[in-house]
């Protein structure tokens, strides 16, 4: 089955990590399913069954996004209350519609790795911050992979260094 790639950008247009990690997977379209929930919802209203189903026709889900705020997007934090409901995506004796399916974050950091340790600025690695988001997907029923992070995405954002991650991003997805 294909993989559906979640992306949540306030503002693609000004990106470059992200931006480019989807130029290399539209170059795959056998293999991922690009869904911009920006450039799908502009408005904000979520068609819920709509993302349901898309998820059901796909095998691997993976969201990816810039840290923003030490967290995800408002349109993806609206995104999984919405479209992981009580009934489908958990439940007491319904939903589970993403056990054992693949879970995975593709996420951009405009800081440095070395922020992200203990004892750094922000004492704690990214994984730490992403935490919630495994949890989620242990509390679906789903299998939680290691994220797949791009560090430095604000200040020492060099072009080779950015189209490896494009390269990587692609073979990263390859192993889930």
């Amino acid at each position: 089955m294909k993989t559906l790639i979640v992306v949540s950008h306030p503002n693609l247009t000004h990106s470059v990590v992200n931006k480019r990690w989807i130029e290399e997977l539209k170059k795959y379209p056998d293999l991922y399913t690009v869904h911009d929930l920006y450039q799908a919802y502009p408005d904000g209203v979520i068609d819920v069954a709509k993302e349901q189903a898309l998820v059901e026709q796909h095998g691997n889900l993976i969201l990816q996004f810039p840290l923003y705020w030490f967290n995800c997007p408002p349109r993806l934090k609206q995104w999984l209350d919405e479209v992981f409901l009580y009934g489908w995506a958990y439940g007491s004796t319904s939903g589970y519609k993403l056990k054992s399916h693949k879970i995975a974050l593709a996420v951009s950091a405009g800081i440095s790795q070395e922020d992200f340790v203990e004892g750094g600025q922000y004492n704690g690695s990214l994984q730490q911050i992403l935490q919630p988001f495994e949890l989620t997907a242990k509390y679906v029923q789903a299998d939680y992979a290691e994220p797949y992070l791009f560090y430095d995405a604000e200040f020492k954002l060099i072009p080779e260094r950015v189209e490896a991650s494009a390269k990587g991003y692609i073979e990263y997805l390859s192993t889930l």
